[in-house]
């Protein structure tokens, strides 16, 4: 029954090839992009036979967790139909255990399989030149194997199980949002990375832990091995242990898919409901995917997020002139575009203009408002700034500054939102109405406005002063306060995010006639 499946598998693979002209020359443009880009990775992999042992172990268990990660959201994002989904062998007659065996073994005939056994083999080749002996190099390259694609078939049946109505073009686009947020640091990384240097201790330090987790336990036994580390003995437990649940998981899945009939297609998915059919059913999520609406389509809101890198641009031109050091000008942008982003929400109850009416007549609670339209600029912000991050201190040139900057950050736009989670409801100002051009500005009395936008911008500078201090102390004097820098400016911006959140609520929901007096006013 293996090699009658075994062969369906690769008739299914060569069928790919068939079809019209435009079909095909669609595949051989993919595998064409494939294999170079398999080519380019295993090019990069083998110029580490001279690079230090540390160097080896910090790249390859790096790179090995976020291919786990990959594997184990790539079903979530594609959205293709499983060519070997349980459900159809089941006019087989096998049994759920041994069906679940055989197509976790067929699971390793694949095209993506094919090019992670080919950079595994490419990394064997390096863990061997740094006195890995052979067996274990096997070892290693086996396990990874093995974990991923075990990986991808419980993901692909979850998908099948739970994720199928729920599916959607907003939902690929924030799995593949995630996976953009952790694949370009590490690129970054990698490409700054002089091999003859020593690696950051941060870096190390999470090397260390992911080498302990099923996500870089495998990739982290060759090089354990060869340096004789007692660590060597866990990291081989974890694997093992990993494939071990990853498999009773996959037969328990295949049983329940063979007993469990298939859910018909939902309202949700058949409505094209977009983000209303992401976000959970509560008033919360149903104002964060009203937000995600606006922030996307709106052209306000568009204008307003293409204004912050031209500003933060800007600001670096003087600090040039002025013969600020280019390593010291490369920290600034990056500091000042969380500190835009966190202060944008600070007037967004205005720009809903009249249709705020729905949110006190459904009598939503003040949170759910507060909350639900955090969720857009958090979805923008988190992956800008964590892509601009690394970008930054690369620039620098010194990555043990990377935590000072992390919790700069995180305090700016952090503190931003939750002051502006309170200004948005506790001094609104007059804002652009909705389908006018985003740079017609209305006519305002008073000085409430520029009062507004003060207060949420001095305010989240002011409650950064710790984090800035620790940072610039992590800089001129002991690179030790990078962390103080960390955990302060994460503390202090969680801290100020939630008593906003608390205050803005309060604020919402005893000030709804005035709120609503304001907006039929403007």
């Amino acid at each position: 029954m293996a090699a009658h499946v075994l062969r369906l598998r690769i008739a299914l693979l060569l069928g790919t090839l068939r079809g019209d002209g435009r079909h095909l020359s669609r595949v051989v443009l993919g595998l064409a992009i494939l294999a170079a880009a398999t080519f380019a990775a295993c090019w990069g992999i083998l110029r580490l036979r001279d690079a230090p042992t540390s160097v080896v172990f910090v790249v390859t268990v790096l790179g090995g967790s976020a291919v786990t990660l990959g594997y184990a959201l790539a079903p979530l994002i594609g959205g293709a139909s499983d060519p070997l989904d349980p459900r159809r062998f089941a006019v087989f007659g096998l049994s759920p255990g041994r069906l679940a065996g055989v197509l976790a073994l067929v699971g390793l005939v694949s095209v993506p399989t094919a090019v992670l056994l080919a950079v595994c083999v490419c990394t064997a080749v390096v863990w061997t030149d740094h006195g890995t002996p052979w067996p274990a190099a096997a070892l290693g390259v086996l396990l990874q194997v093995v974990t991923c694609v075990l990986l991808a078939r419980v993901s692909m049946a979850v998908t099948s199980l739970f994720l199928r109505d729920r599916r959607s073009r907003e939902l690929s686009g924030l799995f593949a949002l995630t996976i953009l947020v952790v694949v370009v640091p590490v690129a970054v990384f990698l490409a700054s990375l002089e091999w003859g240097g020593v690696v950051p201790t941060q870096l190390t330090g999470a090397a260390t832990t992911l080498a302990r987790t099923p996500l870089g336990a495998a990739v982290a036994v060759p090089l354990l091995v060869a340096t004789g580390s007692s660590q060597a003995g866990l990291c081989i437990l974890v694997s093992l242990g990993t494939i071990l649940v990853l498999g009773l998981i996959w037969a328990w899945l295949v049983h329940r898919v063979l007993t469990t009939t298939e859910r018909p297609v939902s309202t949700r998915e058949r409505g094209g409901l977009g983000w209303f059919g992401v976000a959970p059913g509560t008033p919360g999520g149903a104002v964060a995917a009203r937000s995600l609406v606006y922030w996307f389509r709106d052209r306000r809101y568009l204008a307003n997020l293409l204004v912050i890198p031209i500003a933060a641009g800007l600001a670096v031109v003087p600090l040039l002139i002025a013969g600020v050091p280019p390593e010291i000008v490369a920290l600034v942008p990056v500091p000042l575009v969380a500190l835009f982003l966190g202060w944008l929400p600070h007037n967004d109850l205005a720009y809903d203009s009249t249709a705020v009416w729905m949110h006190f007549t459904s009598g939503m609670r003040g949170v759910s408002d507060r909350v639900g339209r955090l969720v857009p600029i958090l979805l923008v912000g988190v992956p800008v700034l964590a892509i601009s991050i690394p970008v930054s201190i690369s620039l620098h040139g010194r990555w043990a500054i990377l935590p000072a900057m992390v919790g700069v950050c995180a305090s700016l736009f952090l503190t931003g939102l939750g002051l502006s989670c309170i200004s948005s409801v506790a001094w609104p100002y007059a804002a652009t109405r909705p389908g006018d051009s985003a740079f017609q500005q209305p006519q305002r009395t008073g000085a409430g406005g520029a009062i507004a936008q003060a207060v949420v911008m001095l305010g989240a500078l002011l409650l950064t002063v710790p984090a800035l201090w620790w940072a610039w102390l992590a800089i001129t004097r002991d690179i030790e306060y990078a962390d103080m820098a960390l955990w302060g400016g994460i503390g202090i911006g969680l801290g100020v995010l939630v008593v906003g959140v608390v205050i803005g609520s309060a604020v919402f929901t005893h000030r709804g006639g005035r709120i609503m007096e304001f907006i039929e006013s403007t």
